[in-house]
């Protein structure tokens, strides 16, 4: 009677079943308006369950409008609330399609999680709850947990040569948003947002979501063409200068140089992210634009890569006259981040475990970017370019001659290989066509090889 099947034994009780099964048939129309309810005492005794039971589930349908009940008169289906088809609730869920079956993801940034030292974090989180003190686990303000500000500063001047003051670093829910902070904070309705082209998608959302005019600045060997920000009025320049994503190249000294003086001239602040500059497999991590200079120079680094994407931990380097802008805005967005895992990444940091873990990551990328490359070789030849700096999680490969548009990703789906091309970073998809990317970091060297080989296929039957 009425739909109503009831599952004994469950999390949900008999009466909320009840309750949950009309009004789903209320908002979707199989009960109408005006239509009556059986009684309490016949639909209990239809259900097999006590009179109770089903006065609960009617009281809750009384006391949210879904029924009217009148003493003397059968409870009935209140007026104006069929939400939607029937044949959608009926589902459950609109009709799905099918995805293929991916054996070879090559996506981008995604490191090994695998390798994480998962007891060593687990301890020091078990550390830090001993540790911190019941007001430690009150409000504490947008900066962030103070002993991880300065462990961070310590971290970024041992790793990256930064001098950074602590009080300059203010921890955020990862580079995205940091980013997204930035944007709203740098917006001044006088100018434009430059950024490189190619760059990363989730840049351009933001920006374009506040209506910002946009400056695309051309990207070569040498990373973004500084030259194009010349007589424009900006408001903001975004770049990845120790590794470009996702070609991979790095900003020489000159161009930063030249992107400083245009900065202090022009009255516009730099975001440098520096997303995977840990991961570098020739000589010593690239120096940031702000160790030239940090007064023009906002500095994003995450622990996303380094650690895992789920800890949602990042920091900027912010100067001083963007402080207060940066406090304000964070604590009407979401205050803070959680203190527990803050404080074991302090820990993590402060004992140079980080700094353990990341020497070993380094050996690890940089062999499975080694078998990439000998794998890409042993298919290709000469026929395929590595672009780029010698770092990172994913590496950019031209075939000069080839294109690859939104059919042959999709052909490479349906062979099970995950790939992207560089033109869907571009602002036209007939820029560097010729370009993939390929994501190694969580890939095995068998598996790498594996998935060339498929992917050579692929290529082969045109």
């Amino acid at each position: 009677m009425w739909g109503i099947d009831l599952q004994s034994g469950g999390e949900i009780g008999l009466s909320r079943q009840i309750y949950l099964t009309l009004k789903n048939r209320i908002l979707t129309g199989q009960m109408r308006q005006g239509e009556a309810l059986p009684s309490t005492r016949e639909l209990a005794k239809f259900l097999n369950v006590s009179r109770n039971t089903v006065c609960a589930a009617y009281d809750m349908l009384w006391t949210e409008g879904f029924i009217i009940s009148k003493q003397g008169a059968p409870s009935r289906v209140a007026d104006g609330l069929q939400l939607r088809p029937a044949d959608i609730a009926q589902t459950g869920r609109k009709k799905q399609t099918s995805e293929p079956d991916i054996r070879w993801d090559f996506r981008t940034g995604q490191p090994d999680l695998s390798e994480f030292p998962w007891k060593l974090w687990h301890d020091m989180i078990r550390a830090a709850a001993d540790k911190l003190s019941a007001r430690q686990y009150a409000y504490g303000g947008p900066k962030g947990y103070e002993p991880l500000c300065e462990e961070i500063a310590g971290w970024l001047l041992r790793a990256r040569g930064m001098e950074v003051d602590p009080k300059d670093v203010f921890i955020t829910s990862g580079s995205t948003q940091a980013l997204y902070l930035l944007v709203a904070i740098l917006k001044n309705g006088r100018g434009a947002f430059a950024l490189e082209n190619p760059s990363h998608p989730g840049i351009r959302t933001m920006i374009a979501d506040r209506n910002i005019p946009l400056l695309r600045l051309p990207v070569d060997s040498r990373g973004a063409d500084i030259t194009a920000l010349a007589g424009k009025a900006v408001t903001a320049v975004y770049v990845t200068p120790s590794h470009q994503f996702p070609l991979g190249g790095v900003l020489p000294a000159d161009r930063r140089a030249q992107l400083l003086r245009l900065a202090s001239e022009q009255d516009f602040y730099i975001i440098e992210d520096d997303y995977d500059s840990e991961f570098r497999y020739s000589g010593m991590p690239v120096s940031p634009i702000y160790a030239m200079d940090s007064s023009r120079v906002v500095y994003v680094g995450t622990f996303s890569k380094t650690m895992f994407p789920a800890l949602r931990i990042g920091f900027v380097a912010l100067p001083e006259a963007l402080q207060k802008k940066w406090r304000h805005s964070r604590k009407y967005l979401d205050v803070q981040n959680p203190v527990l895992e803050q404080a074991a990444l302090a820990e993590f940091l402060r004992t140079r475990k980080m700094d353990k873990h990341i020497r070993r990551m380094r050996r690890i990328y940089g062999e499975r970017r080694s078998a990439l490359l000998e794998a890409v070789r042993a298919e290709f030849g000469s026929n395929c370019i590595p672009r780029g700096d010698a770092s990172g999680l994913h590496a950019a490969l031209q075939f000069p001659g080839m294109r690859f548009d939104a059919r042959f990703i999709s052909r490479c789906e349906h062979a099970g290989i995950r790939i992207s091309a560089v033109s869907q970073y571009c602002d036209s998809e007939i820029e560097h066509r010729d370009t993939l990317l390929i994501g190694y970091g969580h890939l095995r060297p068998e598996q790498i090889a594996g998935g060339i080989k498929a992917f050579a296929s692929v290529v082969s039957t045109g």
